[in-house]
């Protein structure tokens, strides 16, 4: 991989996110919401909302206005939350973490879940095995997050009772209590993601065990083994990571959903307060974090294609 091909990337990503950041500080200005209302309150006198105007620059015009976000955000100050007083960048930091760990168990599960499944379905196409994985896919993918969220609590919380149904604890404090909290949100947001990825590595699997090169596999004597493991799932695995990249969007989002009805403080229910309250700076350093984010995960995607097939070169 070629150090011109890395830099044209990061200028992508970095393209990208001036990009967003200019819709959202202009959506933001456009919502109907007053900062120097929103910290002094309906009550204050119009001198004190002047004098709050003046100082947070809200008379400068709109390009100047964001020329100083700007530059407070590349200096890694997202300034003030309207809603807390407190600064808004470790506030969102922190909240993305949570979040990032709900994603990356979601992931890992879905992984661990969704290959087998796939693989299973294609060596026994047609059979019992295939349809009952392509039944569970398509239920699946036809449930929606609250939909799943619901059927979950019912059964783990409500009437087995084996699981909370809502809340968080921080694994440094209990592992073993965080893990449970954290459970039935992994779950939720698991089954949408494994009835795609395991219908995609049935069908990319099934196609390529029907290659020239796979036939050549099995006529030099190797074993099924080798031959699905080695020479299949390496290449039917590209398309995958295709589907995962683009379910990272849908983490994104869905995970919004999944964090306020499971009581989750991560970075979607942190949006969703700062809308609710009409906290600017704080919408502005979520919508532009989730965004680098997606980015980020992107990249990683293609960086794992050069990585399963070494025929793939970025120049």
């Amino acid at each position: 991989m070629s150090p011109t091909y890395l830099v044209k990337r990061c200028g992508l990503i970095v393209y990208t996110l001036a990009v967003v950041s200019v819709i959202v500080f202009a959506i933001t200005q456009i919502l109907p919401a007053d900062a120097a209302v929103m910290m002094l309150g309906q009550n204050a006198t119009p001198e004190a909302l002047a004098a709050v105007r003046e100082r947070l620059g809200l008379n400068d015009p709109i390009w100047m206005q964001y020329l100083h976000w700007l530059g407070g955000v590349l200096r890694g100050d997202f300034g003030t939350s309207l809603r807390t007083g407190q600064a808004v960048g470790p506030m969102m930091v922190e909240a993305l973490g949570r979040s990032l760990l709900l994603a990356g168990l979601s992931i890992a599960l879905m992984l661990a879940l969704a290959i087998p499944l796939g693989i299973v379905a294609a060596i026994r196409r047609g059979r019992f095995a295939d349809l009952l994985v392509s039944v569970v896919s398509y239920v699946g993918v036809s449930l929606p997050e609250f939909v799943t969220a619901t059927v979950v609590v019912l059964v783990f919380a409500d009437w087995l009772q084996i699981l909370p149904a809502t809340g968080y604890v921080p694994l440094t404090e209990d592992p073993g209590a965080g893990l449970a909290h954290l459970a039935l949100p992994v779950v939720t947001v698991s089954v949408i993601l494994i009835a795609h990825v395991s219908r995609m590595v049935r069908s990319e699997l099934v196609d390529v065990l029907h290659t020239d090169y796979i036939r050549a596999a099995r006529l030099k004597g190797l074993s099924e083994r080798t031959v699905l493991f080695k020479h299949g799932l390496r290449n039917a695995l590209l398309p995958t990571i295709t589907i995962v990249a683009l379910d990272i969007g849908y983490l994104l989002g869905g995970i919004i959903v999944v964090e306020e009805i499971f009581a989750l403080p991560g970075i979607g229910r942190q949006l969703i307060v700062a809308i609710e309250a009409r906290d600017l700076p704080a919408i502005q350093a979520g919508a532009l974090i989730m965004a680098a984010t997606y980015s980020v995960a992107n990249f990683a995607a293609d960086m794992a294609y050069a990585w399963l097939d070494r025929r793939i070169q970025y120049d």
